[in-house]
């Protein structure tokens, strides 16, 4: 951590959190709307079906989607290029004092953008958006209030977290999203630390008077006994590999979509939206985000073979989705990924050994519930943000113990293969298509790896 630059006094702290609670509940008004919006249009192939069937649903629901990508990719491209994709790596840039945020851009770009590529059904997330937009909404509280310097730092880091709790009603992820990811970037002092409660508080409250109270994910797991530590060990070894290859696609697949658009700047948008579009009729699962998705499964809890086809499916629709540059966040369909893969394992653990698995109180779900927080450390590298992140969105605190095994592993095995986090990657890219090219061994990434051992 970094020590304070000087003890604030009581009036100047006083100030500074009052803006803070501002900057939260802008973020919570821009991130309810958001989701409340998201949520409103995200069942449109349901009405669809309704009005027609067969080979015109099809062809009706890809025309839809494509045209809602190809209008956002516009809007993005034309306002305010830097709000595709996430947005994390330029907030993380930005505490960094390495980018720009032009708030009066981006805020309106991410939002309305943001509305139409994922609810036209795309598979991307709400987070990046919201943790984007509460970046900026922190920089025109700064300028409302003439907040300069660390603290304006700060506060770009306090409404990055509240855009996140906003994201999945999760409050104290945020917090640690700040604590863990930014943690060579903030500029830690009580007063800014109390400024990321603050901000936490009122954007958590602001979006559950928009859209509810509620856990968003919530799934029934009971307690799993010592001796099935273990398996979720295993679990974790297989789910560091995956956020290695995971990265690594995603990274591949940015500057092959960069170098197509080049030729035919919305030829690609245009035929990933045909393709989502006609698999939101044909195979629902392996669109969108993935929250719904996650509460099918986990429910139905389809074969091991159907379950491991369907994150072979979602892996790629998540890596094409996030290369066409619409904002979205790669957050949710992490967490969707993660679960097809952790109740593929679970059950096939259940064939080979179903009175082991029984006496140790441990089900296909519980290894599902822990997968999400194990992939999103091996992708992101903040295993303590997983770890509470899907609490909050599960309320399966009985796994803890599980989880915090498992991302041990998955942390490890993705680190000694060579994996880096995802969004200092992301910001390595965005920094040398700008011509910034950052120095071998810089301090840059939200969990920036100069800590990682040799091998």
């Amino acid at each position: 951590m970094k020590p304070a630059d000087q003890p604030a006094t009581s009036p100047q702290q006083a100030r500074f959190v009052a803006v803070a609670l501002i900057t939260g509940a802008l973020t919570g008004v821009f991130g309810g709307l958001f989701h409340l919006a998201i949520d409103t249009i995200i069942d449109w192939p349901t009405w669809l079906a309704g009005q027609t069937a067969g080979w015109r649903l099809v062809a009706a629901s890809a025309a839809i989607t494509m045209a809602a990508t190809v209008f956002a990719v516009f809007i993005t491209r034309r306002f305010a290029p830097e709000a595709s994709g996430s947005g994390v790596p330029e907030i993380e840039g930005a505490i960094a004092g390495i980018r720009h945020v032009r708030w009066e851009r981006v805020l309106p770009v991410k939002f309305i953008a943001g509305i139409a590529a994922i609810g036209s059904g795309l598979v991307l997330g709400r987070e990046g958006p919201t943790i984007h937009m509460g970046g900026s909404a922190a920089l025109a509280a700064s300028e409302m209030f003439r907040v300069r310097d660390v603290d304006r730092r700060a506060l770009l880091a306090a409404g990055a977290g509240a855009g996140l709790a906003c994201a999945f009603n999760a409050p104290m992820a945020a917090v640690l999203f700040v604590i863990e990811e930014t943690r060579k970037q903030f500029p830690y002092s009580f007063r800014n630390y109390m400024g990321v409660f603050a901000a936490a508080i009122t954007g958590t409250a602001v979006t559950q008077m928009i859209s509810g109270a509620r856990p968003d994910l919530p799934l029934s797991a009971g307690a799993a006994a010592l001796a099935s530590l273990p398996a979720f060990a295993v679990l974790g070894i297989i789910l560091g590999a995956v956020g290695v290859l995971f990265n690594r696609c995603i990274l591949a697949m940015l500057d092959r979509a960069a170098a197509w658009q080049k030729r035919a700047p919305y030829v690609w948008p245009a035929l990933v939206g045909l393709l989502v579009g006609a698999l939101l009729i044909v195979a629902p699962r392996t669109a969108t985000g993935g929250e719904q998705v996650i509460s099918q499964i986990a429910v139905l809890t389809p074969s091991a073979g159907v379950l491991l086809m369907l994150a072979v499916a979602r892996l790629c629709t998540s890596v094409v989705c996030y290369s066409v540059g619409t904002p979205g966040g790669i957050f949710a369909p992490i967490l969707s990924l993660a679960t097809c893969i952790g109740l593929a394992f679970g059950l096939l653990a259940q064939m080979a050994f179903p009175e082991v698995l029984s006496g140790l109180g441990v089900t296909p779900v519980s290894f599902g519930i822990v997968a999400m927080a194990a992939l999103f450390s091996a992708t992101v590298h903040a295993p303590a943000v997983g770890v509470v992140l899907v609490l909050e969105l599960t309320t399966a605190y009985a796994l803890v113990l599980p989880m915090l095994t498992a991302c041990l592993t998955a942390s490890l095995v993705a680190q000694w293969l060579g994996g880096r986090p995802i969004y200092g990657q992301m910001l390595e890219r965005a920094l040398a298509q700008a011509g910034r090219v950052p120095a071998k061994g810089s301090d840059i990434g939200l969990a920036a790896d100069r800590d990682r051992a040799t091998h």
